[in-house]
């Protein structure tokens, strides 16, 4: 739980502390009925008691050991995925709401979850771009009119379509898979160079590139024979 930084914010109105009573002092009946009234709009709490944990870093910095240098451009844009799954998993076992007492298991799942959330943001390079790029104001997840006018990527798209479609056997997949991890890796260099140079456009543009890439991979990886493919760009 120690790399996990959160801020725990108390309720308001917390209760304050009756007034003491003088020994010496003396008052009516009326008077103490009035007292005591006092005494319980004091002591009770305007607003019941609540407790929010709030994350204050971002998903980098959960892993230090696999992401040492942070957010790009600080760091890299390529990241050791299997240092980043160690990591993960020893965080997993740390906030595992399972070793906690139950007082701490709703804190402790809350965490867990935000883990497996990270990890799975950031194993992913359209993920990871895409996560990036909303730090800094800018949305390609949900922007479904994001897209990249270039004929010729778009070409490339409608062939690879067409050749799973037209596929007859899983061998027959094996070179679109080559061409697109080939592509993949392509547009993952440019991402890097973007993102290591603060070039916002470049690398919305390129991870807009990368969702028609991982979207035929997606085709490519759950192909039946004579299933239509649907491209989600």
């Amino acid at each position: 739980m120690e790399a996990i930084t959160v801020v725990e914010e108390e309720p308001s109105g917390s209760p304050t502390a009756a007034p003491k009573e003088s020994p010496a002092s003396s008052t009516t009946a009326e008077e103490e009925s009035s007292t005591s009234s006092t005494r319980e709009e004091q002591s009770s709490p305007s607003t019941a008691p609540t407790k929010r944990t709030i994350w204050t870093g971002t998903y980098y910095d959960l892993f230090p050991a696999s992401i040492p240098g942070g957010v790009p451009p600080g760091g890299p844009f390529r990241i050791d995925i299997t240092q980043l799954r160690r990591e993960f998993l020893r965080l997993q076992s740390q906030t595992h709401p399972d070793r906690h007492q139950s007082e701490r298991k709703a804190r402790a799942e809350a965490a867990s979850a935000l883990v497996n959330e990270a990890y799975k943001t950031l194993q992913d390079p359209l993920a990871r771009a895409q996560y990036l790029l909303s730090l800094r104001g800018v949305d390609v997840a949900e922007d479904e009119t994001a897209k990249v006018d270039d004929p010729e990527l778009l070409m490339l798209v409608l062939e690879a379509r067409e050749g799973i479609e037209e596929a007859q056997r899983e061998e027959d997949l094996e070179p679109l898979r080559q061409d697109n991890d080939r592509r993949i890796q392509e547009t993952v260099g440019v991402l890097e160079y973007a993102f290591g140079r603060d070039d916002l456009h470049l690398a919305k543009q390129e991870a807009v590139k990368l969702r028609y890439w991982m979207n035929i991979k997606q085709s490519l990886d759950y192909w039946e024979k004579g299933k239509p493919v649907v491209l989600v760009h």
